[in-house]
């Protein structure tokens, strides 16, 4: 049984393309996360881009997960990753499932820099699909603008095979 987990790292593109490479990861969504608005085409409304992480829990935690987060953010940046800036590029973990929150909890409570730390940790109040023209970005453009490091964008990387 699949289970999923709203986690936000300032843009998208190289979120969701660091996630879809992590064992456990079946499938990554871009979007946005707890704002107001019904649909991407209206102005952001308080939202966070982020991406939907759906994983097999018998493959992967939800606290690795977040150690996965932690390994691409600057987690005490507020409302910044890279050269994005703004409310929308904050960093957060969101769930409608409490135990994923308590996990998300734990994991900044256990490290020795926790008050520094400027990760939200909320309910999932709302998600909204991005478009087309989001989703799988660095995927269809690896050239594009990307704050996290290329390395660790490749770290989990699967090698393609070439046929024989």
């Amino acid at each position: 049984m699949a289970d999923e987990i709203y986690l936000a790292g300032g843009c998208l593109w190289g979120v969701q393309e660091f996630f879809r490479h992590v064992p456990g990861v079946l499938t990554t969504e871009a979007g946005r996360a707890n704002g107001t608005a019904d649909t991407t085409d209206a102005p952001y409304d308080g939202y966070a881009e982020c991406v939907r992480v759906t994983f097999d829990p018998t493959q992967q935690t939800v606290t690795g997960l977040i150690g996965c987060l932690f390994e691409i953010i600057d987690p005490y940046s507020v409302n910044q990753q890279g050269a994005d800036t703004g409310l929308k590029y904050r960093t957060g973990v969101y769930s409608d499932n409490p135990a994923h929150l308590d996990a998300a909890r734990a994991v900044i409570a256990n490290r020795d820099d926790r008050d520094r730390v400027a990760v939200e940790v909320l309910p999932l109040t709302r998600f909204v699909p991005s478009d087309a023209e989001h989703q799988d970005r660095l995927t269809r453009c690896p050239d594009d603008y990307c704050h996290i490091d290329p390395a660790l964008l490749r770290k989990y990387k699967r090698p393609v095979s070439s046929p024989t």
